[in-house]
């Protein structure tokens, strides 16, 4: 199976949860006396049908996440994300392409999770995330937290669940956005203070005993398997599991089983069987089954394909520049600087020399474009002058690698205490799409004005992805700032069309890109140029991202 992953890291330097090759479930097992897991082991070869079964270990509380390992190629010089995700919108900006929902329900220890990781290996997709409804239980009070402590509580009546965050949460990640996702403590029987970050999904696996008991819920759902297992085999599992996990004896596991599972499993479960679209018996040993409802999704995902730097490069020709574009005044000294930038003969050190003093007026010149209020302030003099200030909370930078990197340092010395956060964008280069490999943003960033960076935008492929980026972690689009050294034409317009609200501003703009998306005149390879680097043979490096 080849690998399909994207890293993404938290406000506070900790990787999220997002979508990789496959989900993962938590570790929360505790260690328990040996003999009780044997003798269960012995049991569990006496239960019919166990040869479906084999080796199963104790099933763990899973929670909603998914791999977040980045696969990687290395060279002597690079180090290569090898897998990204592709566009999910269109030249207009607005999503395109909905996540793909397949919800699994079935019985306490039914072995959904278990279906749900066969699925995710078997499709051999990036960005899957597996969602559990375990994730969602309610905080239990006082009261409350004193019958589970009994066994007294009802974990698997509808009650127990809150259906409206789980809702909430699954029509957000299924419009592509980022969603915040509770982690249950089973233990506490209340949710942790830091709560899951998931984004971006080509596909949710949403698995949960009750998974098909919501009418709202099941209009989210583009898929519906039911996973049947004989309730023999769930309750020797649920025994290994509470006993292994959270150290219950025997009698109180049975007697929960009898008074609140079994009955509840009958009443709320079993019916929701009709609903289903597929039911798949003997759970994740069920290879057929499991390789219908592959071969059902990749056929769906197929249909949703889309291109959008082909549709860039044909659209917007001889429209007038936007409005919403501001280009740096051409003074003598700006254009005296490009002149040595763009020299194909100039060394490294004036590049990146003048490339920084560009950078600097750039931002500068960006700044004012930010909004300001008035304010009084008292000088040492005693008098009193009258001034403005940033009206909004604070403005966060965030970098398109690999070269928009290089800005970042001019960032920091126009902007203090700003917050800085990054994309990396590259280019499939099969498909000619950009793809998204990397994010890292800090918390709370749909709160601040967001200064997106680039050196050079051609098409505007990576910048319209980058801008989707931060629209679907909620930031208003006329709080975003798209600022580049230099820009074509076509880049200009793509952004501007897609999403008129974000102000552009440049120090320069041309008018062509040609066929291998480089602008003409231009500047060449910014990357390469400023951080010294050569591209291996077979490596080029456009002016939207790195092309592999």
């Amino acid at each position: 199976m080849s690998c399909h992953a994207m890293l993404a890291e938290s406000g506070d330097g900790k990787p999220e949860d997002v979508p990789g090759d496959g989900g993962t479930h938590a570790d929360r097992s505790v260690s328990s006396p040996g003999s009780r897991d044997g003798a269960l082991d012995a049991l569990l070869t006496h239960v019919p049908r166990c040869p479906l079964t084999p080796s199963l270990s104790p099933r763990k509380r899973t929670t909603s996440q998914s791999k977040t390992e980045p696969p990687l190629l290395r060279t002597n010089k690079r180090t290569i994300y090898t897998a990204g995700r592709p566009p999910w919108y269109n030249v207009t900006g607005t999503t395109f392409k909905e996540a793909f929902v397949i919800g699994l329900c079935g019985g306490s220890a039914s072995g959904k999770t278990t279906v749900a990781n066969k699925i995710i290996e078997a499709l051999d997709v990036p960005w899957v995330v597996l969602l559990s409804m375990d994730s969602f239980y309610k905080v239990l009070n006082k009261e409350e937290q004193e019958l589970a402590a009994k066994n007294e509580y009802n974990f698997d009546h509808p009650d127990a669940f809150d259906f409206e965050l789980l809702i909430s949460v699954l029509r957000k990640l299924k419009k592509g956005k980022s969603v915040k996702v509770p982690v249950y403590d089973f233990t506490s029987h209340c949710r942790r203070k830091e709560w899951k970050t998931v984004y971006g999904a080509n596909v949710v696996i949403f698995e949960g005993i009750l998974a098909f008991a919501n009418k709202e819920l099941l209009k989210l759902l583009d898929m519906k398997v039911f996973v049947d297992t004989d309730s023999d085999i769930r309750l020797i599992r649920r025994l290994k599991r509470d006993i292994s996990q959270r150290g219950r004896d025997v009698s109180g596991i049975i007697k929960q089983y009898n008074k609140f599972v079994k009955p509840a499993f009958e009443q709320y479960i079993e019916p929701t069987v009709q609903v289903a679209d597929i039911v798949v018996p003997r759970g994740g040993e069920n290879f057929v089954a499991l390789d219908l409802i592959v071969q059902h999704v990749h056929s769906q995902l197929e249909k949703r394909e889309i291109t959008v730097r082909s549709a860039l490069a044909s659209a917007h020709q001889g429209q007038p520049l936007p409005r919403t574009l501001s280009v740096l005044e051409a003074s003598p000294q700006v254009r005296g600087m490009h002149t040595i930038i763009r020299n194909k003969e100039t060394n490294r050190d004036e590049f990146i020399f003048y490339s920084k003093r560009l950078m600097r007026l750039l931002i500068e010149h960006a700044l004012s474009f930010l909004p300001l209020e008035p304010v009084s302030v008292e000088t040492p003099q005693g008098g009193v002058y009258e001034g403005k200030r940033l009206s909004g909370k604070r403005i966060t930078g965030v970098s398109i690698l690999r070269a928009g990197e290089t800005m970042e340092q001019a960032l920091m010395a126009v902007c203090k205490d700003i917050r800085l956060g990054k994309i990396l964008i590259q280019t499939n280069h099969d498909t000619g799409e950009p793809e998204l490999h990397y994010l890292r943003l800090p918390k709370d960033i749909s709160e601040d004005y967001v200064i997106l960076v680039d050196s050079t935008v051609s098409t505007g492929a990576a910048a319209l992805m980058a801008v989707r980026v931060l629209l679907d972690h909620d930031v208003p689009e006329d709080k975003i700032f798209l600022l580049s050294l230099l820009m074509a034409e076509m880049g200009v317009h793509s952004v501007a069309y897609a999403f008129p609200k974000v102000r552009i501003i440049t120090t320069a703009v041309d008018k062509e890109v040609n066929d291998q998306f480089h602008i003409i005149p231009g500047i060449g390879n910014f990357g390469d140029r400023f951080f010294g680097t050569d591209a291996p043979s077979d490596w080029c490096e456009s002016d939207d991202g790195l092309i592999f």
